[in-house]
């Protein structure tokens, strides 16, 4: 499988997590965030820099999952109400911090809040067959310029 993300150039050569606290990790817990596609991936990058600084300081980084590798699925019918807080993740926290600290698998697909029916994935790069995950592509993230015009006049 292909999962895909998008990253400031001098991030784009390895895979590192930073163990910055996200929607679905504590601090001190090093993932890597990815999407299923790479609008996916867009999207949320967006909405965490807020619509600004896409330039040809971006690639897009191409992820390879091995297929016999364990992927653990948060079902997002299983989760608490308020999962999707935008301020307030300490529901989605938990339940990804004990499959972190498990170790049961070395990735955990989880549901997008920002485009709905659609999925993100957490590598955790502290498990024992994290070193399988690859990068085999990195190319440009050159947006259409209409996207900064439709951002820039935001009401």
């Amino acid at each position: 499988m292909i999962v895909f993300r998008i990253v400031h150039k001098s991030f784009s050569q390895s895979l590192v997590g930073s163990g910055q606290p996200g929607r679905w990790n504590k601090c001190g817990q090093k993932v890597i965030y990815a999407a299923e596609s790479i609008a996916l991936a867009f999207l949320e990058s967006m909405i965490r820099r807020q619509g600004v600084g896409f330039n040809e300081d971006f690639k897009i980084m191409f992820l390879e999952i091995p297929q016999d590798l364990s992927i653990t699925n948060i079902d997002p019918a299983s989760l608490s109400p308020g999962w999707d807080n935008i301020r307030n993740h300490a529901v989605s926290q938990e339940r990804a911090s004990s499959w972190f600290l498990s170790l049961e698998s070395p990735v955990l697909r989880v549901p997008s809040v920002v485009l709905p029916h659609s999925f993100n994935f957490v590598i955790n790069t502290e498990h024992k067959e994290f070193k399988k995950i690859k990068i085999i592509d990195i190319t440009p993230l050159l947006p259409d310029p209409r996207i900064d015009t439709i951002l820039s006049t935001r009401h």
